[in-house]
């Protein structure tokens, strides 16, 4: 199984994105963002948390027109599994690769702390690890994490069970609680916590390490 993880002047999630990938049995390539290509044979694509360039414009918007981000988009529109996590979901959105758009909190600050987040549905490759319905303790860490889309990308986000986690607790004002989406194939999730700082004892939870193991059931070759 491999695993690239894409790297943006300012990511700061990139490696412990990487390690949660190899702890899980993935080999794993850092991809620079002005790369124009894949590795050959990858994946999956892990879209890391931190902050890419021009986030001062909006959140992802210019990072959205990197070389590697096509490739990116290449990759999922070809049924290739990804996974984009804080500033990698902003990413995610800006593309069209997943519906809605992160706007700032609602209280207007910067948030980081451990939330509930419930998950909302099993069915996927990202969430089997889970059971419907589970709370688990994952950390956030940001500015710009409110999620929204219109009510008829709401209701059809639920009505086609492609809402993967809500928050237990809604901390930054996400429409319907969402925290995570998935996409029309269900290979594509992005949300806002953080599974990778959820995967090690020693970041004080490993609630993270389902998602990880989950995935490399799946992507384990038969």
């Amino acid at each position: 199984m491999k695993a690239a993880v894409i790297v943006f002047p300012g990511s700061n999630c990139d490696r412990d994105l990487a390690v949660a990938f190899e702890r899980a049995g993935f080999d794993v390539s850092m991809v620079w963002h002005k790369d124009a290509d894949l590795p050959e044979g990858v994946d999956i694509v892990g879209v890391p948390g931190g902050f890419s360039y021009g986030d001062y414009l909006r959140c992802g918007a210019i990072a959205a027109q990197s070389p590697i981000v096509k490739a990116v988009k290449a990759h999922t529109d070809r049924g290739g599994y990804a996974m984009g996590i804080c500033n990698g979901f902003q990413i995610l959105t800006e593309t069209g690769i997943l519906p809605g758009a992160l706007l700032r909190n609602a209280g207007l600050k910067y948030i980081c702390r451990t939330v509930g987040l419930k998950v909302a549905t099993s069915d996927s490759a990202f969430t089997e690890g889970y059971n419907a319905g589970d709370v688990i303790g994952i950390p956030i860490a940001h500015h710009d994490g409110n999620y929204f889309a219109d009510g008829d990308t709401v209701a059809m986000l639920h009505d086609q069970d492609r809402v993967a986690f809500t928050y237990d607790q809604n901390p930054n004002g996400s429409i319907a609680d969402i925290a995570g989406v998935l996409s029309e194939n269900r290979r594509v999730l992005g949300m806002m916590p953080h599974p990778e700082r959820a995967a090690d004892d020693g970041h004080g939870g490993t609630d993270g390490v389902a998602l990880f193991r989950a995935l490399a059931g799946v992507l384990t070759p038969a």
